[in-house]
């Protein structure tokens, strides 16, 4: 699980959407490496449960009941924390709708839903956070998990794209606007990522057997799929003050290069 390094040690991190896959490897990997960690959810079963694991791996940890989608709620899963800690130092967007839809056959309401999810509530998370960080003269990091499929990607994940390239450009805006704050906000377009959402989408949307994972790595130039184990480290970096001064950056986290041609 890798050697703890005290990356973010005294810090506390806010993980939204932290109750199951990449978020959830991101809460396992800043209480490893010394964070107090708070994970937001809507279901209280697997955020609870991932907090059990935590605390009883000697972390600081709890789970804050939030959908995400709701403004009003992802502003108040900042104020929980800060009510709790003091303070968030460090704040994780990883909460995201993956559900398909073309430019054709979408509809105004899931157009809505994923917009509420992938842009609407990383926003406004991020202005709670970024309020307490300018109001306490502190410096902080946020880092949004975002998709490859910002660039472009496939006619089914129209409504997704839409709100995951606002998510690109909102990180630039931000981290251009909070410089001199020494607020660093930088982004991941992340890859193919084997998760149990993942799982879900597969056979929900593409009638996928067992062996999809398989069929799938065979696909990819690495042979695999994406670990959320492997993307959590780097967000622990990023978060850390061993990324130095970067800021602004959306880091293509994948195995295929943009606008390279076979």
């Amino acid at each position: 699980m890798g050697t703890r390094m005290g990356l973010l040690e005294g810090k506390v991190v806010l993980v939204n959407g932290g109750s199951q896959g990449v978020g959830a490897a991101v809460a396992r990997a800043a209480a490893r490496e010394g964070a107090t960690v708070a994970v937001t959810g809507r279901r209280p079963g697997p955020g609870e449960a991932l907090v059990g694991e935590l605390t009883g791996a000697g972390a600081r940890a709890s789970y804050v009941r939030a959908d995400l989608s709701d403004a009003d709620q992802a502003r108040g899963s900042v104020a929980e924390v800060v009510a709790a800690y003091g303070r968030v130092d460090c704040l994780v967007n990883s909460a995201g709708l993956t559900s398909r839809g073309t430019l054709l056959d979408t509809t105004p309401e899931l157009f809505d839903a994923h917009i509420a999810v992938n842009l609407k509530g990383p926003f406004f998370a991020m202005q709670a956070a970024v309020a307490d960080m300018v109001s306490r003269g502190a410096p902080g990091t946020v880092v949004n998990i975002i998709t490859s499929s910002a660039h472009g990607g496939q006619p089914f994940l129209a409504p997704y794209v839409a709100a995951k390239a606002g998510l690109v450009g909102l990180t630039r805006n931000a981290a251009h606007a909070h410089r001199w704050d020494r607020v660093r906000i930088n982004g991941l377009n992340i890859g193919w990522t084997e998760t149990e959402g993942e799982d879900t989408t597969q056979r929900t949307f593409h009638d996928a057997g067992d062996d999809w994972r398989e069929r799938a790595a065979a696909k990819l130039p690495m042979g695999r799929l994406g670990q959320p184990d492997e993307i959590a480290a780097f967000v622990v970096l990023l978060l850390s003050d061993r990324s130095g001064v970067v800021t602004g950056s959306v880091i293509d986290w994948d195995q295929n290069v943009l606008g390279g041609l076979d």
